[in-house]
């Protein structure tokens, strides 16, 4: 019985999350983050950290983004998607440094999709830096990753002006 009603719980959470992913993209940010809230205790997931996370970012609650990203991590180190959201949420304080290496363990993660946005997110750090070739490096990984993104043909070919 312990093994079902674990995978019911999990059944729940899920639904629940879907809920509060779905009011999250009608823009109602209140009933996301308090359906991402039930998700997590009815059993705690990194995607509902995560997402919560994303949701208080949008109410420019990035303390609490970031608090929730760290809570993820704790319950799935495996689970990318919330290393890179700490190190966007750092690039947008201005805190290009130690953005960083959240990105580069965005990059390690097991279990990360879009995979290539951490790469984007280094490429945007570096620009920023005036780290170009090492910026250039980056954008032209995401493009092998996911060719055809536009934000990595435009920066290439930018940077690759400007280096030349």
């Amino acid at each position: 019985m312990g093994r079902n009603a674990n995978e019911l719980r999990m059944r729940r959470a899920m639904e629940l999350w879907e809920e509060g992913y779905r009011a999250m993209l009608q823009g109602e940010l209140d009933s996301a983050i308090e359906l991402f809230g039930n998700s997590i205790e009815v059993h705690p997931t990194a995607e509902a950290h995560t997402f919560r996370g994303w949701a208080f970012s949008f109410q420019g609650k990035v303390d609490e983004a970031i608090a929730e990203c760290h809570k993820a991590i704790d319950v799935d180190p495996s689970f990318g998607n919330p290393y890179n959201d700490i190190g966007s949420y750092l690039m947008a304080k201005g805190e290009l440094d130690e953005a960083i290496p959240w990105f580069e363990r965005a990059k390690e993660a097991p279990r990360y999709e879009p995979r290539h946005f951490p790469y984007l997110n280094l490429g945007r750090v570096f620009t920023q830096k005036g780290l170009l070739r090492k910026a250039l490096e980056e954008f032209k990984v995401a493009l092998e990753i996911h060719p055809g993104d536009e934000m990595a043909t435009g920066a290439v070919e930018a940077l690759t002006r400007q280096l030349n």
